[in-house]
Parts: C-alpha cells; sequence; structure tokens
C-alpha cells in the first residue's frame, strides 16, 4: 500500500506546503499551481511509466516481497491514474514524450463521471476490504485492513451520499 501513496507525496507536501507554510488559499493552489509548468514536471516524474515499471520488472527477478509489492503498488497507481483524469491528467510517458492522455473519466469531476465513480471506488474498497479480512487473521492485519478502508466508507456512511469524496460537493 506505501508504494500506491508514494506518487501523491511529491503533491500532498506541495499543497500543505503551499496553503499550510506560505498561506495562498486552496483555489489558488488548485486553480493555478497545479497546473503550473514546475509542479507539472513533478508530477510527470512521480507518476511516469518510465519510474515504476521499470522498476517493479526489476523487482521481479529481485526476488524481494515487499520491494515487489512496493513498485507494483506504485504501478498500479500510474495506472489508475492515467484512466482517471481529465483535466488534471500527467505526462506519464515523459521523458520520451510530453503527450497526455485525457481519460473520459475523472475519479472526482462529475462533468466526466465522477459521481459514478466515486460508487464504484466505494464498492471496490468495500469488497476488497471484505476479501482481505477473510483472508487475515489475526487482529492487527485486520485493522490495517479496516483502517484505510474506513477512511473512504465512513463519511460517505455518516453524510448518507458521495459528497466529500475527492471535493464532489
Amino acid at each position: 500500500m506505501v508504494g500506491g501513496f508514494v506518487p501523491d507525496l511529491p503533491m500532498f507536501a506541495l499543497v500543505l506546503w503551499s496553503t499550510r507554510v506560505l498561506g495562498l488559499p486552496e483555489h489558488d493552489v488548485f486553480g493555478r499551481l497545479y497546473f503550473s509548468d514546475s509542479w507539472q514536471a513533478i508530477f510527470a516524474v512521480d507518476h511516469g511509466f518510465l519510474i515504476w515499471a521499470p522498476l517493479f520488472l526489476a523487482t521481479l527477478w529481485s526476488g524481494q516481497v515487499l520491494l515487489r509489492a512496493f513498485a507494483g503498488s506504485g504501478l498500479l497507481h500510474a495506472v489508475a491514474d492515467f484512466a482517471t483524469h481529465h483535466d488534471d491528467a500527467r505526462r506519464q510517458f515523459w521523458p520520451l514524450s510530453d503527450w497526455v492522455f485525457r481519460s473520459p473519466v475523472s475519479y472526482w469531476d462529475q462533468r466526466f463521471y465522477g459521481d459514478v465513480f466515486a460508487v464504484f471506488e466505494v464498492g471496490l474498497v468495500v469488497l476488497l476490504a471484505l476479501f482481505l479480512f477473510w483472508q487475515f487473521r489475526r487482529a492487527w492485519q485486520r485493522a490495517l485492513i479496516l483502517a484505510p478502508a474506513g477512511l473512504i466508507v465512513v463519511p460517505v456512511i455518516l453524510t448518507g451520499g458521495f459528497h466529500g469524496l475527492h471535493g464532489m460537493g
């Protein structure tokens, strides 16, 4: 799971620095800075297929299961973002190309089925959490499964909808 979080770490750091330290309003960060050349250059690297795919392939021969899980989840994140970003798509084939695939589906933007995707996403989280919960018997393992799943599912249950999921309102 950690590898799946890593591609977004630079974005989280940039957003936190911009909003908390510099005091910039979120609409300025996500409306201007997010799309700036410097931020997009970082996103081209941290979501790059030419970073994650070779790393994952190298782990196939290494025998390191944890490293394989790390690289595989990072690659899966990059693939998922490729399929679910429209206006905020990234240059995932950099440095070979600056081409950007603008998916017809967005994981957050209702104009591009973000509301439908939210239902799919929560359903997938529930199904995968139940599957993993069934696979693992130790309490600490189950807690590690339920904690991140709960971060997605509990707000939906408490609010009765997907309003806050990915900024949808």
